[in-house]
């Protein structure tokens, strides 16, 4: 057989640009025709005389004749079937007549037979018409209105292609469309009864009417149709973004798939709260609103469970109690008696010294200052274990306790962390914490009591409670004289309250941003607390009087390296709101020039955080290609914005530490320091090879500044996995810098951060399959990292205590399953590298390489669970933190 005219599959437009020849063949083509009829063999043969003859019968005078000459034709290229490679066969014989058909076509008379004809030349377009012309569609309208689908799937996704070109053109210029609709409406039902839900969306996305896909879902494909629309939601720039979303809302509603409908709610933050109620009300199955509360727990939503939700009292309590998170230390703990790390661990063993070659533990450095290093080791550690070595530890000789010890081991500002750590060992268990820091809030020392008031901050942290005992606390203190113990509690209402918007708190809060006695210090504080409270709310008020506060600083304020702070505060009031900023950095533009560009840039990444924005991302490494005069400071903030916006999907992240490493190459000091700290925000708590070699190189660096991110950053993408190589990597630098105070001190935090809660926590803002960005914690990690941009004026100066408001970020990374009474369930899960499954064929495997567990198990980065057995159903389908079984009533024992 010759080999095909158009090798491309049949796909593209092989054919030649001038309309095909007509019948006749010269003498030149004869020969070749000669040559080519030599290669057929005799079916081929016979079959394109037969193609020949019945393209002369169409033309005949006698409808009749023409009737059966047609009906012919389409029966051999209906019956024909091709491989991969070739042309089927009638439509490569019928190649040369196309022309003739073509030409014949326009004289026929308006019939029944004009439209067969239409409709065997929209077919024979598919290989012979010239790119652009569009004719197979145009035939097609010419044509009957017939199943298209009975002409095979390659015709539909051609005529789809030529629909969205067409339908773009008749947009520009406002010719009707309902003739394209009906086309759209049978390709839609085609590609949905065949599996190929994603043609279907993409077909429907570019003629822009996507609900047309809710009629035409049903049960057997809608997950796959709303697993498509999710994750391509996050490639579409805005509006189409949020549409794809809300129409995927509208399928798991119309399944009653609530949970799903649920994850997609919380992530719809315009309308979050009515779609949330709405998913509660859709239901009257209590465990199933437990179910629920969980997940808003997890995300940090403060929801009051009114009446709609739960008629009942006691339904209502007990909804309300999940999703204030009242559970989690309970649970968390259960975790950590089934891993059996309960045991307290004290800063030694983190240390590890006996393992570092010779020199290191003798050191002459300042005693305080790593005092300080071990307290918050201690307290990264033990975090929400309730018990330690330093501060809880009952003392043999003393009734009162050699927590009083370890406090006095620390100088003056160093205090106040110390305070503040008992706070975070006894994390979300908010009776025992509270009783245990009060007793520090009757001490003379100011910082003791700032640091207490702070660690109530912290124990709060993500557990709301009714009768807001951190509140009624935190208040008193907040317009006391002494600056630190304003900071104290003031501090502490920003992380205890963070993401919560209640109102009394804005009120008193404004209130000192306008107060003329505070200091400099204080009201950057304020402001932080104000951005942590209200973090997303795009709350006009707040921003105002930021705004002001900011306008009315004098020259030498605004050299203060503080001040960096504020911009942070205004752009968390705008955290992932996108054009919302817009208004608010308008007026930024006219603050002073010191900090206008970095205001800017600040409200610009924050903004954009976790939305992948691609146009956002050049501007901002647009910002860090330019090389600036000495005192610049607004790259630094570029640099985390690339990080902040493309840590929203994993190819936008790869492609992000390429254009860092990028960075390092060419890029001036300050850009180089703020480097490894978007390094750390990209991979944090994900420990990626790549990125821990880049930055254990930089560890080393001859920029003090550079070095010290570097280490910081080893321990954000360590955080809470107890990860070895980066264990060693630090137990390496403790030694390598045993003079430098500053970065040993660097050193322990990353320590103490690697093995956060024993490696049971994690710092990721990401949680449901990496679905959904929890504000709070990305709001707590921004404000730690833009502190880190200027370490030894925050961290390393007396502004330690920010390390703190880490805790933002701080989750069990835990599979926690509990029967309808939330009673722990262990049942075998297997525990494996998500695979992404978008779009495939069949129904392939969600994990790879997995190991079989009972629950509780504890899920590292890029993780997903299933569970291993038949004997109980999940309330929801992604396995993470709190889920709930229900027995299967179809399962029976062997």
């Amino acid at each position: 057989m010759s080999p095909p005219e158009n090798a491309n599959g049949g796909t593209s437009a092989a054919a030649p640009s001038d309309p095909a020849p007509p019948a006749k063949p010269s003498a030149k083509g004869k020969k070749k025709d000669d040559k080519k009829d030599d290669d057929l063999s005799e079916e081929d043969q016979a079959l394109k005389e037969q193609l020949e003859l019945y393209v002369v019968r169409a033309q005949d005078t006698d409808p009749g004749v023409q009737k059966l000459a047609l009906e012919s034709m389409r029966q051999e290229i209906r019956s024909a079937t091709s491989s991969m490679t070739s042309v089927p066969k009638p439509l490569k014989f019928l190649r040369p007549h196309y022309g003739t058909l073509k030409s014949y076509f326009d004289v026929m008379p308006e019939s029944e037979l004009k439209k067969y004809m239409a409709d065997i030349l929209s077919v024979l377009a598919l290989t012979m018409s010239v790119e652009g012309e569009r004719e197979s569609l145009r035939y097609r309208l010419l044509g009957s209105e017939g199943d298209i689908g009975s002409w095979g799937h390659e015709y539909v996704r051609n005529l789809a292609g030529e629909i969205a070109q067409e339908f773009q053109k008749r947009q520009g210029e406002d010719m009707p469309i309902d003739a394209l609709m009906e086309l759209v409406q049978q390709i839609v039902s085609f590609h949905m009864k065949h599996n190929a839900e994603p043609e279907a969306v993409d077909l429907l996305m570019e003629v822009e009417d996507l609900d047309l896909l809710v009629e035409h879902v049903d049960s057997t494909n809608y997950k796959r149709a709303c697993l498509y629309l999710t994750s391509m939601s996050r490639f579409h720039p805005a509006p189409d973004d949020m549409l794809a979303l809300d129409i995927a809302y509208t399928i798991y509603m119309k399944f009653e798939d609530l949970a799903n409908a649920l994850r997609i709610a919380l992530l719809l933050d315009s309308k979050s709260i009515q779609y949330v109620k709405q998913v509660y009300t859709a239901t009257d199955d209590l465990t199933l609103k437990k179910q629920f509360s969980y997940i808003i727990a997890r995300h940090g939503l403060a929801l009051e469970i009114d009446d709609e939700i739960a008629a009942d009292e006691n339904d209502k309590e007990m909804l309300q109690e999940i999703v204030n998170n009242t559970k989690l230390s309970e649970g968390y703990l259960t975790l950590a008696r089934d891993i059996e790390v309960m045991e307290a661990k004290s800063p030694e063993d983190i240390y590890k010294v006996h393992l570092i070659d010779g020199r290191g533990a003798s050191s002459s450095l300042d005693s305080a200052r790593q005092n300080l290093a071990a307290t918050f080791v201690n307290a990264f550690v033990n975090a929400g274990f309730g018990q330690d070595k330093l501060m809880t530890a009952p003392s043999d000789s003393s009734s009162s306790g050699s927590s009083g010890n370890w406090l006095f081991k620390n100088k003056e500002h160093g205090k106040a962390s110390a305070a503040a750590s008992l706070g975070m060992i006894l994390l979300w268990d908010t009776d025992s914490g509270l009783a245990q820091l009060d007793k520090y809030l009757h001490s003379n020392d100011t910082h003791v009591v700032a640091g207490a008031l702070l660690g109530i901050g912290v124990v709060t942290c993500g557990v709301k409670n009714d009768c807001d005992p951190a509140m009624a606390i935190l208040m008193e203190y907040v317009n006391k004289d002494d600056s630190n113990i304003r900071i104290g509690a003031i501090l502490g209402l920003g992380i205890a309250y963070a993401g919560s918007q209640k109102d009394e708190l804005r009120v008193q809060l404004s209130a000192i941003l306008g107060d003329p006695q505070a200091t400099l210090e204080v009201l950057v504080f304020t402001a932080v607390a104000l951005g942590l409270v209200f973090v997303g709310s795009c709350n006009e008020e707040i921003a105002q009087s930021i705004i002001f506060f900011l306008m009315e600083r004098s020259e030498a304020e605004l050299a203060e390296p503080i001040i960096r702070l504020l911009p942070v505060a205004l752009g968390l009031l705008y955290l992932g709101k996108q054009e919302s900023v817009e208004a608010t950095a308008e007026v930024a533009k006219t603050f002073d020039e010191k900090i206008r560009k970095y205001c800017d840039v600040t409200l610009m990444s924050l903004a954009y955080a976790g939305t992948g924005n691609v146009l956002k991302v050049q501007k901002l490494l647009g910002i860090c290609s330019q090389h600036l005069d000495k005192g610049e400071t607004h790259q630094g903030p570029a640099v985390l914005g690339i990080a902040l916006i493309a840590m929203s999907e994993e190819l936008g992240a790869e492609m992000a530490i390429r254009s860092l490493e990028r960075l390092l190459q060419y890029g001036e000091q300050n850009i180089r320091r703020a480097v490894p700290l978007a390094l750390g925000v990209l991979c944090i708590s994900n420990p990626k090879v790549n990125v821990m070699d880049t930055l254990s190189r930089l560890s080393h660096d001859a920029d003090a500044d550079v070095s010290m991110a570097a280490i910081i950053s080893l321990g954000l993408i360590g955080a809470g996995t107890n990860n070895a190589r980066i264990a060693g990597m630090l137990r390496n630098l403790s030694s390598y810098y045993y003079k430098e105070a500053a970065h040993l001190f660097c050193v322990r935090i990353a320590q103490g951060l690697v093995h956060l809660g024993k490696g049971l926590l994690t710092l990721s803002p990401y949680h449901s399959d990496r679905f959904l960005l929890s504000p709070m914690a990305l709001g707590g990690i921004v404000t730690v990292l833009h502190a880190c941009l200027d370490m030894k004026s925050t961290i390393l100066g007396k502004y330690h205590y920010i390390l703190y408001i880490i805790v933002l970020a701080m989750q069990p990374r835990m599979l926690l399953t509990v029967d309808e009474d939330l009673k722990p369930l262990p049942v075998p899960v297997r525990v494996g590298q998500a695979v992404d499954v978008v779009g495939q064929a069949g129904r392939p495997k969600t994990i790879t390489g997995f190991q079989t567990h009972t629950t509780p198990v504890l899920l590292a980065a890029g993780e997903r669970a299933e569970l291993a057995t038949d004997k109980y159903i999940p309330l929801t389908s992604t396995l993470e933190g709190f889920v709930i079984l229900k027995k299967n009533p179809e399962y029976h024992e062997e």
